[in-house]
């Protein structure tokens, strides 16, 4: 390091700040970088609908019909998003859920309609991915079957989950996505899947989903009918340790792909998780995430497109391979 007159150090030749001096330097030795085709899209369908429906905790997404929901994927498609993750939202709800596996209940509509929609723009367009859980479609709103004293019962619970993923296999489904935590969920689903003749269908585990308090806007989103918590199945925010166990457990089974699940509280995990699995990793950026945002920016006190950039570019930069996220076709624009 030299020394001027009044011996104060400058850098000398370590100047890191050569690498940052324009916008076309930054952009050829960025580090991590988004693409659309690593964005999926997380989409609601709701049985009943004439127009689209307005979420008012998650400005900008709406629970869609089924001539809406075309539209969007036509409209995801165009931008290049990877896929879609589909969820339904059905009239009709009791306590074991029937209408999540059955052959014309809104998640499968959904799922034959968005890969209508999907192939119709030519190219690939956006994989076609269905939430694969009971609590959209449960009148007490957990995410599996209740023994007689309210607990969730984890293997009869399996049952309806392969029954669940071979529907949307069916109807269409290129990518399964078990996201209720039972033990075993990943194994069940692809014997089952494997037995119906779908052995080609992806199955993406939500291998470590936290118990969070920043899916709130989500149950808006989905009409949730739950009383209480999943505290005995999703995991405690406190463990980071016990993610690296669910993800394992996951791989063993046979997971295609695991995720991490909300995403930006969670940034140690998603990193510890990419460093140990041996398949693409997944996080999702949750409606808490989104509301925040988009709310800090109405009332005007952050940049609105530089946060959500910053926020999703921690994701990747954190390991993930694949981010869902509500702002998936805007900022695939964005990328354009």
């Amino acid at each position: 390091m030299r020394m001027t007159a009044g011996q104060i150090p400058l850098p000398g030749p370590f100047r890191p700040r050569r690498l940052r001096t324009t916008p076309a330097m930054r952009r050829l030795v960025a580090e991590t970088r988004l693409d659309a085709g690593s964005l999926i899209l997380p989409m609601f369908i709701k049985e009943g609908l004439s127009t689209p429906k307005p979420i008012g905790s998650m400005p900008g997404v709406v629970q869609h019909t089924e001539a809406s929901l075309a539209r969007a994927v036509r409209e995801a498609a165009q931008a290049g998003v990877g896929g879609v993750m589909l969820f339904g939202v059905p009239a009709i709800r009791d306590a074991v859920g029937t209408q999540a596996d059955a052959p014309d209940g809104i998640l499968q509509r959904a799922i034959a309609i968005a890969r209508e929609a999907s192939a119709s723009e030519g190219g690939p367009g956006p994989l076609v991915m269905a939430d694969t859980c009971l609590d959209e479609f449960t009148d007490h709103g957990h995410c599996g079957v209740l023994t007689g004293d309210g607990r969730v019962d984890n293997d009869a619970t399996l049952a309806r989950y392969v029954s669940m993923a071979v529907a949307q296999a069916r109807a269409g489904a290129e990518v399964v996505g078990p996201s209720g935590m039972m033990d075993g969920q990943v194994a069940a689903i692809r014997s089952g899947l494997d037995a119906a003749g779908f052995a080609d269908v992806v199955i993406l585990a939500y291998a470590a989903k936290y118990a969070s308090a920043y899916f709130g806007p989500f149950r808006e989103a989905v009409d949730s009918t739950l009383k209480g918590d999943r505290r005995t199945y999703q995991m405690d925010p406190a463990n980071g340790r016990e993610a690296l166990r669910e993800v394992d457990l996951d791989l063993a089974e046979g997971a295609d792909i695991v995720m991490v699940k909300p995403a930006g509280p969670y940034l140690d995990v998603v990193a510890a998780v990419a460093a140990r699995s041996d398949v693409p990793v997944a996080a999702y950026q949750v409606s808490g995430e989104y509301a925040l945002i988009e709310a800090a920016a109405a009332n005007g006190w952050i940049d609105r497109k530089a946060a959500i950039l910053e926020a999703v570019l921690g994701i990747k930069r954190a390991g993930a391979d694949i981010i869902l996220t509500y702002w998936a076709k805007e900022i695939a624009a964005w990328l354009t």
